[in-house]
């Protein structure tokens, strides 16, 4: 069992599917060259023995073959003129009578006149001689072509022997020396020589060099696929001497500029976010930690002194009163945490209806006026007459309420902050902007995350600022409702946050915050 899991394990390597894949292009590619090879050797082997048979039927054409009528036979025959001791012509005339036949245009075969023989080889007997209608219709057809101007008809007729072994058959018609009388004349010549290198060369070429190719080829393409694939075994050992206890480790890249530079850059890029997230999730938990101690210790402290000291029904409903005032504070935080888990896990639904956004923004503003002149800082409202736009009322008063009160409370006496809505053709833009002691640039690629909070930004927030909660519900909601939003702040001059969300009726893919991905 154990080895089959190996096996298993092996042949699922991506090494080993890299090389079989390989393999199997580097096979079909030999095979596909190796046919291809064959065919064309075939043919070109083919058109030679063509070439051979055009050359024996000009000769004889030429002279060497003559057919006459013997009008004392009342008979045409068909003789053979050549010098027989021309060794020359003596083979020519030689290879020609090897596979040859010569017919009337009924299809009977004709007599040598010198010796009586008839005009077939042997050869060509054991080929079978052609049948007289074949013969006939082919002597037509040629007979009708040399009348129309295209005189030299052939046919090319495949055959094999008794034995199997092919033949090319090259026929045609011959005129009688007063060319009256057509002739059915056939020459052949054996392809065996052909078929025996063909077969050599297939079984040299499918048998030896296709499979040793194969096999080297397999062997350099595993050599190849491991070379290719130690970057990556490296890669993955580094990456598993990463941990959550030292994920300020980095895989170098190779500085070639290929993939698995790109992967080992955007495993990089992950790791970052990762170790962002850890930090986050730290600082989160020691937040939370401070901010739960602190109700639950006074909770515990006020029930502890009522058992112990109180006498009177009033001091018991002080202690009670105090221990119910903490509780509250802490239901508000586990329900800030609540909120923002539920909204960026997707399960809260916005519900938007079509509003004007001057009308909430001016109730906004007026809540806040009794907080800002405790503050003593001036809060004015910029509004025109109507700015609709389809948006979630109960989501939209959140993100502003979060605006201005950190606004307010980041903004010193005599301070002034300042509300102000653009309506545009495609979106309604709400600008929230205080003289207050703003933000380091180093610290403005992170308002929005989660948790965090501006090192030095006050050392008593509500329970939500507190967590580092409410710009991150702010960056939500913009997202939400497929808008985009800008900080700009100068250290010591103020913030100003400008939030664009589609106007009614106008569709908007989901922008950018402060310069970093919504998401």
């Amino acid at each position: 069992m154990r080895l089959r899991r190996d096996y298993r394990g092996f042949t699922r390597g991506l090494r080993f599917r890299l090389t079989a894949s390989y393999a199997l292009f580097f096979a079909l590619l030999l095979i596909g060259v190796a046919t291809g090879f064959r065919q064309y050797l075939k043919t070109t082997l083919e058109n030679q023995v063509r070439d051979d048979l055009n050359d024996e039927w000009v000769s004889v054409k030429g002279g060497y073959l003559r057919i006459h009528y013997d009008y004392t036979a009342r008979k045409f025959f068909a003789d053979w003129y050549y010098d027989e001791t021309d060794k020359d012509e003596t083979t020519i005339v030689g290879d020609i009578q090897k596979v040859f036949l010569i017919t009337d245009g009924d299809g009977n075969v004709i007599l040598d006149q010198k010796t009586g023989d008839r005009q077939v080889s042997t050869g060509y007997e054991d080929l079978g001689i052609d049948k007289p209608a074949d013969i006939r219709a082919r002597v037509r057809e040629a007979v009708d072509a040399s009348r129309q101007g295209a005189p030299g008809k052939s046919f090319w007729i495949p055959r094999r022997d008794s034995d199997g072994t092919r033949y090319m058959i090259r026929a045609g018609i011959q005129w009688d020396q007063n060319h009256q009388q057509p002739f059915y004349v056939a020459l052949g010549e054996s392809l065996a020589d052909n078929d025996k290198v063909l077969g050599k060369y297939t079984v040299m070429t499918y048998v030896g060099v296709i499979p040793i190719s194969l096999i080297l080829g397999s062997l350099l393409g595993w050599f190849l696929a491991g070379r290719a694939l130690t970057p990556v075994r490296d890669v993955a050992q580094a990456a598993q001497r990463i941990s959550g206890s030292n994920l300020s480790l980095r895989i170098p890249t190779r500085q070639s500029g290929d993939e698995l530079d790109y992967l080992v850059r955007t495993f990089n890029r992950m790791i970052e976010r990762l170790e962002a997230s850890f930090q986050q999730m730290k600082q989160f938990s020691a937040d939370v930690s401070h901010e739960l101690r602190t109700p639950i210790t006074a909770i515990r402290g006020q029930l502890e002194v009522a058992l112990f000291t109180a006498k009177t029904t009033d001091q018991y409903r002080e202690a009670m009163f105090n221990a119910l005032q903490d509780i509250d504070r802490l239901s508000q935080i586990v329900r800030a945490l609540l909120l923002l888990a539920q909204a960026e896990s997707g399960q809260l639904v916005l519900q938007k209806s079509r509003l004007n956004l001057c009308e909430v923004v001016e109730d906004l503003v007026e809540q806040f006026q009794i907080p800002a002149e405790e503050a003593g800082v001036r809060l004015t409202a910029g509004l025109p007459a109507d700015c609709p736009a389809e948006v979630d009322r109960v989501q939209i008063e959140r993100m502003i309420n979060n605006l201005l009160s950190n606004a307010l409370k980041f903004t010193p006496k005599g301070g002034r902050v300042q509300v102000v809505v653009n309506p545009a053709p495609d979106c309604v833009e709400i600008v929230v902007e205080d003289t207050g002691r703003g933000i380091a640039p180093e610290y403005l690629p992170h308002i929005f995350d989660r948790f965090y909070r501006v090192p030095g930004s006050g050392t008593a927030p509500t329970p939500e600022q507190g967590l580092g909660l409410g710009l991150s519900f702010v960056a939500w909601i913009v997202r939400a409702h497929n808008g985009k939003i800008e900080v700009d702040s100068t250290p010591g001059k103020g913030t100003r946050f400008a939030i664009k969300l589609p106007a009614a009726g106008v569709g908007s893919d989901t922008l950018e915050l402060a310069g970093q991905p919504a998401a």
